[in-house]
């Protein structure tokens, strides 16, 4: 074992030692889960120096311990249940934490399949941790580093749950502390009710939402992939005391709606409002958090009455004008939807996960209602976790992420989903596609004109 830093000794958290029924969010994606399209959680970190691989697995498999909600396992279920329940776990049902061969390709076959093979339910913990080398030890022309790959099911955790996950075991590896950096103050907004929010800001769409128009050669299974690194966005001025006009946050959904409705112009595709998921996340990233699935998703509707803003998108590049309009409009529409509140997925998911049928039967049902929703799925996810909270420091010999990427499933029909957080000035972002919508090709034109758009959603100065 390399000598770094002392490990500190977790602090005790309390155990859950009784099985509990499912949530009602896992329990919608167990019911929705498919082969062809699993339900996986992406999220990579890429450190400067190595790690030793002992005291890694080591210190994954204590951070598990300190956050037993990630140490769980589906228990055995048959149709005429009423529940799917989780089952806690003293220890790991196997060993979580794996070390491809180093070389070129290796990082590429990681990410594969972190698209293709989802962690098993059946087994404790439903994540797993790949280690993989980097630079001329890995036969690689890149510098020296590594790549903390970690991949979960959608069923059990989330990418801000897998971030706190891997916060705790860089605490316990390398020593430092890894404290959430306190998250930013937000102005207290007037006229606005918690329960409400604002009913004429959040008009419901009678119209089906927009498609991303498909542009493949012959369909495949499964997701693609891009990550890349672009600059945030700036934004006007903010004068004392004031709250500023729009946040990035706003400029990402901006971005998002004017490249997919370039996209789908330039495709011939039909004229329709652009309606982005969104989740929000209210619990704290200290080591208190809890795991799981905890966010609750909004939608963001764009393009349903005036100004309609997002139709100058088919003059590309954007007019300003109408860019800045666009950015107004929809800062009022998200801090209306963030003020309020309710169900994470909606009375129709209580509902449909009320344990008066048994489980097969609700499973049945609930993949029907899908399927008949369809044509109102919304067009595309807009993921974005904000600034890093961790420094992710894996101490001397490992060093502090310089870059943290994350991905969410995109399951057909909406197939499309970006994921952003920023860290170091910069904005990593992962777009994420289903294959049955576009190729890499397609995909990477398409990320192409997202980072255009969102060069125009930048404050000019004017």
């Amino acid at each position: 074992m390399t000598a770094l830093h002392p490990v500190r000794a977790p602090k005790p958290t309390p155990r859950a030692l009784r099985p509990a029924p499912f949530p009602l969010v896992d329990e919608i994606a167990r019911h929705c889960a498919q082969e062809a399209e699993p339900e996986t959680v992406h999220v990579e970190a890429h450190l400067p120096g190595h790690v030793d691989g002992t005291r890694l697995r080591e210190a994954f498999g204590r951070a598990l311990t300190r956050h037993p909600k990630a140490l769980l396992r589906q228990a055995p279920v048959h149709w005429w249940h009423r529940r799917y329940t989780w089952q806690p776990a003293d220890a790991p049902d196997g060993d979580p934490v794996s070390f491809p061969e180093p070389g070129p390709e290796a990082l590429h076959r990681a990410r594969q399949r972190a698209l293709a093979e989802c962690p098993s339910l059946d087994a404790a913990p439903p994540v797993r941790l790949e280690v993989i080398a980097q630079g001329a030890a890995a036969g690689q022309d890149t510098g020296p580093g590594t790549v903390l790959l970690l991949t979960a099911h959608h069923t059990a955790l989330d990418a801000p749950s897998c971030l706190r996950l891997l916060a705790t075991t860089a605490e316990l590896y390398g020593g430092a502390d890894n404290s959430p950096a306190p998250p930013p103050v937000r102005a207290v907004q007037k006229g606005v009710r918690r329960s409400g929010g604002d009913t004429a800001a959040v008009r419901l769409v009678p119209r089906r939402p927009a498609r991303v128009a498909a542009d493949r050669g012959r369909a495949a299974p499964g997701n693609g992939m891009l990550l890349t690194e672009l600059p945030v966005p700036v934004r006007p001025p903010r004068a004392p005391g004031a709250r500023a006009p729009y946040t990035v946050n706003d400029q990402l959904l901006v971005a998002a709606c004017l490249s997919v409705t370039r996209w789908n112009h330039v495709h011939g595709a039909r004229s329709a409002p652009v309606v982005l998921t969104v989740p929000v996340d209210d619990r704290p990233r200290d080591a208190g958090m809890p795991l799981g699935n905890g966010t609750r998703l909004v939608s963001v509707s764009f393009g349903a009455g005036p100004p309609g803003a997002a139709r100058n998108a088919v003059a590309w590049p954007p007019e300003p004008a109408a860019v800045a309009r666009l950015l107004r409009t929809t800062a009022a529409r998200t801090r209306a939807l963030k003020s309020a509140s309710g169900p994470q997925l909606g009375r129709a998911g209580a509902l449909l996960t009320a344990p008066v049928l048994p489980v097969g039967v609700r499973a049945a049902v609930t993949r029907g209602a899908r399927a008949a929703a369809a044509p109102w799925t919304s067009t595309a996810l807009v993921s974005n976790i904000g600034r890093l909270p961790y420094p992710l420091d894996f101490g001397a010999m490992g060093g502090r992420a310089t870059g943290v990427w994350f991905s969410a499933p995109v399951r057909m029909p909406r197939g499309l989903s970006f994921g952003t957080l920023a860290i170091g000035g910069r904005i990593q972002l992962t777009l994420r596609w289903s294959r049955a919508l576009l190729d890499d090709t397609s995909g990477a034109a398409l990320c192409a004109l997202f980072e255009e758009a969102l060069t125009a959603t930048s404050w000019s100065g004017t």
